[in-house]
This record gives structure tokens, C-alpha cells and sequence, in this order.
């Protein structure tokens, strides 16, 4: 009892992964099996045909698995496009399941169509389109089941606009406590204090850094000034210092957020493309195959 007590919260925070793990084991690895079953026919077939003129994408089984691998990629195709319409968690987690394996699936079974002959031309090329958007789905894969628990850790039980809100009220203590001090100390809080800097760039987003942090280079220049301050302004210079130091570490969360928020979104980016790309060229691959052979 005490094992399922301490997991739920867990899943709690991390539905994201808890999903990801769901959808990879949904049903007992149903999907996966029927991919498995479906690549070891491919090979079985693909052994015991011995055409005369050798193994292409032009023999009986060649034009099979070429179809069944085309249809697949347009059926994962569909669901990439239809997943949001697809009602309740189980259902979502049955396609997403045999999206992931019957993807995997294609590896065999359109290598096996093209009968290992490749060359510079249109069907080379949606075969290795296939490969590319594989790849980027498996990164996606890998990308959920990592940073939406990294996400969980960094933000420390709070939300992104709670921690936006700590970010304001930091500025607002330590522009309280600069003024309190020196006039070149409360110039350099303003201006570390409007110039700061959060996402930017995809470039930026995904460093989950900025080399020029205003509140950064603001702490090195305010360390010897307030070490040169009288005794009597030692409490505000200390208290100054450890709400710098406190609004660094938060910006340095806030950062690796947006770049675990990057990380989960840019994928899609390549892999919605690619796909495009991939159903025109398969396109032109069976135009080819039908009309000009």
C-alpha cells in the first residue's frame, strides 16, 4: 500500500512519461508483436523467393511488401493528423503504440522491397526520407520519456508562471535594497533588471543558456563595489547579494525549462517535414514504378 501511495504522486507530477511508458507496453507489447511477426514474414519471404533475375522491388514479392510498407506509411501518416480527434487515453495509447513499432516495422520490410538496390534516383531518395522521419520518431520517443520528468525536477513543484512571478518580486527586492546602498549599485540592478533575457532564438532556447545574462555579469561587477561599502551598509549589501544570487539560479531554471521545452517541440519540426517530403516522393515512387516501367 505504501509502494502504490508513494507512485501515484509520481505519476502525478510526470503524466507525460507515465503516457510514454503506457503506450510503448500498451496491451502487453500487442503492437510490437505484430510488428515482429510482420518483419520475420517479410524476411521469410524475402529468403525463400529467389527470382531469376535476383531480388528487386519488381518481382511479385517486391510490389507486396512495397504495398504493405506504402500503406503503412500512409495509415501512420493519418494518425499523425487525426491523433488529437481520437477520444480517451487508451485509444491514443493503442495508436501511438503501433505507430512506434509498425514505423520500426518499415526498416525491414521496405529494405527488403527494395531488394538492396540503390541508386541516385526518386526511389532511393523516399527510401531514405522513410529512414529520416524513423529517426526523428525515435528521437521524439526518447524526448518524451526524458524531459518531462527533467522538466518536473527543475521546476521544484512550480508552475512556469510561478516561477515568472518569483522572477518579478526578485526584481522588485533587489531594486529595494540597491537604492538603500550606492547610486552606481542601484544603476547596475536597474539595468541587469530590464535587460534580462529569457527564450530568444531556437538557437538560444535550445543552449538553455545566455552568454551575456544581465543579472550574470551584474553580480560581478556588484561583488568588489559592496565589498568596499561602509560596516553600516553590510546587512542591505549582504541581503543585495544573496537575491542576485537568488535570481541567477532562478533564471538558469526558467532557461533549462524553455530548453526542455525546445528539445520536446523542435523534432516535430524535422519530422512533420520530412513526412510531407516522404509522401511526395513515395508519390512519385509509385507514379515511376507504373507508368515509366
Amino acid at each position: 500500500m505504501k509502494a502504490q501511495a508513494a507512485a501515484a504522486p509520481e505519476q502525478q507530477r510526470d503524466p507525460t512519461s507515465a503516457l510514454h511508458q503506457s503506450f510503448l507496453f500498451w496491451n502487453d507489447f500487442y503492437w510490437a508483436k505484430i510488428a515482429t511477426i510482420l518483419s520475420l514474414l517479410s524476411l521469410v519471404g524475402y529468403v525463400w523467393h529467389q527470382p531469376i533475375a535476383g531480388a528487386s522491388g519488381g518481382t511479385w514479392l517486391g510490389y507486396t511488401l512495397g504495398t504493405i510498407g506504402a500503406l503503412i506509411i500512409l495509415w501512420l501518416t493519418w494518425f499523425g493528423y487525426r491523433k488529437r480527434a481520437y477520444d480517451g487515453p487508451g485509444r491514443v495509447q493503442a495508436y501511438l503504440s503501433a505507430h512506434v513499432y509498425l514505423g520500426l516495422s518499415l526498416i525491414i520490410v521496405a529494405t527488403l522491397h527494395t531488394g538492396f538496390h540503390f541508386g541516385w534516383d526518386v526511389h532511393t531518395l523516399a527510401y531514405a526520407l522513410m529512414l529520416l522521419v524513423i529517426a526523428s520518431g525515435l528521437f521524439g520517443i526518447y524526448a518524451y520519456s526524458r524531459y518531462p520528468k527533467l522538466m518536473t525536477e527543475n521546476r521544484r513543484g512550480n508552475t512556469m508562471a510561478q516561477m515568472m512571478r518569483r522572477l518579478a518580486t526578485l526584481d522588485q527586492e533587489t531594486r529595494q535594497v540597491a537604492i538603500r546602498l550606492t547610486d552606481q549599485i542601484a544603476t547596475i540592478v536597474a539595468e541587469a533588471n530590464q535587460n534580462t533575457r529569457i527564450g530568444g532564438t531556437m538557437l538560444r532556447q535550445l543552449s538553455g543558456r545566455d552568454p551575456k545574462c544581465s543579472t550574470a555579469i551584474a553580480k560581478k561587477a556588484l561583488d568588489p563595489l559592496v565589498r568596499q561599502l561602509d560596516a553600516r551598509y553590510e546587512a542591505d549589501a549582504r541581503t543585495l547579494m544573496v537575491l542576485v544570487q537568488q535570481k541567477e539560479d532562478l533564471l538558469g531554471r526558467l532557461r533549462r525549462d524553455i530548453q526542455f521545452k525546445a528539445l520536446l517541440d523542435v523534432w516535430l519540426y524535422i519530422h512533420v517535414p520530412i513526412t510531407f517530403a516522404l509522401i511526395a516522393a513515395l508519390l512519385a515512387h509509385v507514379i515511376a514504378v507504373f507508368f515509366y516501367f
